[in-house]
């Protein structure tokens, strides 16, 4: 087989080590799913065992399993599960694995569920040196500043000659700085005949998978190792400080490879990006942003301060300014917030405005249509250009059913008023300031509904005679302000 075909052919099955107990989460979630960018570790895990198009992709389970296959039945139909009833060790684990695949031949990867920055280009490379140096076994493995805890890579004559884990290693093996990823690529009949040879004559009482690695080395069978510049690409998370630290690092990734791709940040530090997050060039994000799920932002969009967005889509143009939304849609040059609430459902049309301290739910929202402020829009159709006056409640819910209301074209709606839905406020008219809509208002119709004014003149005198509004009263000429007269001269 030559080189080429070589690098081409599929590896025989990736085995994914996903059983341990991940008590140190103290956790009731799994350890494996909990997140990094937004996505579960097991997640990320799938998806690089997943890039080298296996024939066979194995995940063996144990500990709080009924999670993690509830889970890997999400992600994908094409790959196994194998239980491993008793935590007795990696090489127990892998046993597991295999023993759902048979005799198989070929080349076997071995990786965990629990390094979320491992990616399939690196696992490509993996398997690439493992060919490539026709070896038994290639173990991943990088250096780091601090190695205790992990396995140090034993080496004589650079040739690797075994694993000696932290707790059973010599002061003089514990200086090695070389350390075990965990993560492998073997020959499937050397892996078998390895396993087969396990014993727990070790400190844990466990079967070591590294042992498989010594067992090979002396029977003469090539070993070797694939050393990774990037060490966060083998790091592991055992715990909530690691979890941090692995999500930490991976936002540095994300907002730099955004920033290289012409988005602008103004405070880095203070902004969070989901791995799915897409971006178009020149969006602007201020400061205490956080953009979850698969949220879209358009060229040119501001989003921010303090903003969070959830599964959104933002056109090119739009701003969104310290607002909440989930399962929305923004329109071109629309203006969000500040201080919004944009629920599941939102359809907000190109060069709409949806203002301050306004929540809106399952409403679609016309091109152009304002709703300013101080407003509840729930289970909605307003079409183009229609106003929203502020303090208006589309009253969507009786106690047992949600109904919907319809606002036409140009129509508006006037300050402090409630639709009571289901209700048709036809296109281009009026409903009054102040009113209570229970019935349809036609096309180009003034909706008032309201009861008449009454003034009771001098009653602050006669009920309140020592109050500061009395005294104000008996100063007054009764003079209306000129703004008043001025306003009500142009509406006549």
């Amino acid at each position: 087989m030559s080189n080429t075909d070589n690098e081409l052919a599929q590896v025989a099955a990736v085995v994914v080590l996903a059983a341990g107990g991940g008590t140190r989460m103290k956790s009731k979630t799994s350890k494996l799913l909990h997140e990094v960018a937004g996505k579960p570790m097991l997640s990320y895990a799938v998806s690089a065992a997943a890039a080298l198009d296996p024939e066979h992709l194995v995940v063996v389970v144990g500990h709080q399993r009924e999670q993690v296959v509830e889970h890997l039945e999400r992600l994908s139909e094409q790959l196994t599960t194998a239980v491993q009833e008793e935590q007795l060790g990696t090489g127990h684990a892998v046993a597991c694995g295999l023993a759902e695949l048979g005799d198989i031949e070929g080349d076997i990867v071995v990786t965990y569920a629990d390094v979320p920055m491992l990616g399939g280009d690196t696992l490509r490379q993996l398997v690439a040196v493992h060919r490539g140096r026709h070896n038994a076994v290639t173990v991943m493995t990088s250096r780091v500043a601090d190695p205790t805890g992990y396995g140090r890579v034993i080496r004589v004559n650079d040739e690797v000659t075994g694993i000696v884990e932290d707790r059973d290693a010599t002061d003089e093996q514990r200086a090695i700085d070389e350390i075990n990823s965990g993560i492998y690529v073997f020959d499937a009949a050397s892996l078998r005949e390895g396993l087969a040879s396990l014993k727990t004559d070790n400190d844990q009482g466990e079967l070591y998978l590294t042992d498989v690695v010594k067992f090979c080395h002396e029977r003469s069978q090539r070993v070797g190792a694939h050393l990774v510049d990037d060490v966060w690409q083998t790091e592991g998370v055992n715990d909530r400080i690691q979890l941090a630290r692995i999500n930490q690092e991976m936002q540095r990734r994300i907002r730099d490879s955004w920033m290289i791709k012409g988005v602008t940040m103004i405070d880095p530090a203070s902004t969070f990006i989901d791995v799915d997050v897409d971006l178009a060039p020149d969006v602007l994000i201020h400061p205490g942003v956080i953009l979850q799920g698969a949220t879209t932002i358009g060229e040119g969009a501001v989003i921010g301060p303090s903003t969070t967005l959830m599964d959104v889509e933002v056109g090119a143009g739009a701003e969104v300014i310290r607002t909440h939304g989930s399962f929305a849609v923004i329109g071109e040059g629309a203006v969000v917030g500040p201080f919004a609430y944009l629920r599941p459902g939102t359809i907000l049309g190109a060069d709409g405005k949806i203002g301050s301290f306004v929540e809106t739910k399952n409403a679609q929202i016309g091109a152009g249509t304002k709703v300013p402020h101080l407003s509840y829009v729930g289970d909605a159709f307003i079409d183009e250009g229609a106003n929203i006056g502020a303090g208006t409640i589309f009253a969507n819910y009786d106690g047992v059913h949600k109904s919907t209301t319809h606002v036409g074209r140009a129509a508006f709606v006037g300050s402090n008023s409630v639709l009571v839905a289901p209700v048709d406020v036809g296109a281009g008219a009026l409903v009054a300031a102040g009113s209570t809509i229970t019935d349809d208002v036609p096309a180009g119709a003034l909706g008032v509904a309201r009861g008449r004014q009454r003034n009771v003149e001098g009653w602050m005198t006669r009920s309140r005679p020592d109050s500061k509004q009395a005294a104000a009263a008996a100063e007054s000429d009764g003079t209306i302000h000129p703004a008043v007269i001025e306003s009500r001269e142009k509406k006549a």
